[in-house]
């Protein structure tokens, strides 16, 4: 994170993680430096910020002041102000309805550097899903921000998903590491080479780029397995199939047939 920081010193950074990046270690040393998205456990240990140190005070100056209620009780606590809030793409749903509270305040553990977070209690009014909270290093963020910066990080998930399922992400069969380096950038590129040939042909072609869906699963949208297959399907055709030179060799098959055989094998692959 602090490498990238050098790399782009202009550019905000905004690092999306999941809770097991919720380290006040890692998040002391880069909340200066970028903006750091993760879940936060409802059983944290909240303060407020510390007071100021009264001229001539001896002693060590304090890291934390008096203790905040834990998230979980304020999520069951009356007092608390929710507000409505519309969330797009929140676990696979277009729009979702949810009620948020936030607030700021230090966490804190011993033995660990105080961090200053921006925390986000979210709750589902419909109650299918439980109850979450994140924070963020920036005290400035606005809930709205914070709930679609990790919300974008699914489409992420997704695609490291389909890599593994579709072009042998972490199951290369080299015996050198520096192999392996090289391996995974280029199935990415890869990854993203389809992705852009198939909305072209989707998009300049009459080769339509459709949904195959199964019995079991109904697809609206198509899919990276549908992408790969149309590109695939397109690559194929290119060259004539017939390699027999003898007439008596060529069978006449329809051409319905043929595109079932190609779009089966496509979808095979």
């Amino acid at each position: 994170m602090l490498q990238t920081r050098r790399w782009l010193p202009e550019r905000r950074i905004v690092v999306v993680a999941d809770s097991g990046f919720a380290a006040l270690d890692l998040l002391s040393g880069v909340r200066r430096h970028v903006c750091m998205i993760t879940r936060l456990r409802l059983d944290a240990n909240l303060f407020r910020p510390a007071p100021r140190r009264r001229p001539a005070q001896r002693g060590r100056p304090p890291m934390k002041g008096a203790a905040l209620p834990k998230l979980g009780k304020v999520l069951k606590s009356k007092k608390t102000t929710w507000t409505s809030l519309v969330v797009s793409q929140w676990y696979n749903a277009q729009q979702r309805t949810l009620l948020v509270a936030t607030g700021t305040a230090v966490w804190y553990h011993a033995g660990q550097p105080p961090v200053p977070i921006r925390w986000v209690l979210v709750r589902d009014p419909s109650g299918a899903h439980e109850p979450s909270a994140f924070l963020s290093t920036d005290l400035d963020a606005t809930p709205a921000a914070i709930l679609g910066w990790f919300v974008s990080r699914w489409r992420v998930e997704t695609t490291f998903q389909e890599v593994r399922t579709h072009l042998g992400v972490e199951t290369q069969r080299q015996w050198s590491d520096l192999a392996i380096l090289r391996t995974t950038p280029a199935l990415l590129g890869l990854f993203s080479l389809i992705t852009v040939w198939a909305d072209e042909l989707a998009r300049t072609t009459n080769t339509a780029v459709r949904p195959n869906a199964a019995a079991w699963y109904c697809k609206r949208e198509p899919t990276f397995s549908d992408a790969i297959a149309a590109v695939r399907r397109v690559l194929w055709a290119l060259p004539n199939l017939s390699t027999s030179r003898q007439p008596g060799e060529t069978i006449t098959i329809s051409t319905k047939l043929v595109n079932r055989l190609f779009q089966t094998l496509s979808m095979a692959a």
